[in-house]
């Protein structure tokens, strides 16, 4: 009888804990829901250890998305539009994902054209270190563009 059920993988629940314990190992339900239970005999300790093993793994290889954001007025300066390309281009070798935006206060809004113009050379100085995302768009007092890193 025993020899049939061995053959079938198939034990009846006193006879695989008895199994398991011979061996000093734990028996551990896989598939509860199943027509009979599926439970396998492993060390249960070793078996937590690798699962916390593969998450630490899967964690280590995710790679989290960094967003920069600069700022600029319709009106930026040359020498201050140079200092905070510098900075973009280091938040781009870095890996972060770039954010630029005019903000219009009061009644600049009437520059608009100004600040498109500003974000698209600010894009086309970046363009050997980012891919431009999204166009200049306008949402409410603020123009933003996107920028990506180029991959490595």
């Amino acid at each position: 009888m025993v020899g049939e059920d061995i053959a079938q993988g198939v034990y009846p629940t006193h006879k695989a804990l008895k199994m398991a314990g011979e061996m000093e190992l734990d028996l551990v339900e896989i598939s509860p829901n199943a027509k009979p239970p599926v439970c396998k005999i492993i060390d249960y300790k070793k078996f937590l250890y690798e699962q916390k093993k593969k998450q630490k793994e899967l964690k280590a290889k995710q790679t989290k998305v960094v967003l920069k954001e600069i700022r600029f007025g319709p009106n930026t300066d040359e020498h201050d539009f140079q200092f905070k390309l510098k900075h973009a281009v280091k938040f781009l070798q870095e890996g972060a994902k770039l954010k630029a935006f005019v903000f219009f206060k009061g009644r600049t809004i009437i520059y608009k054209d100004r600040g498109e113009i500003l974000l698209l050379k600010f894009a086309q100085e970046l363009e050997e270190y980012g891919i431009l995302e999204k166009m200049p768009e306008l949402q409410g007092k603020k123009m933003t563009i996107i920028i990506n890193p180029k991959k490595k």
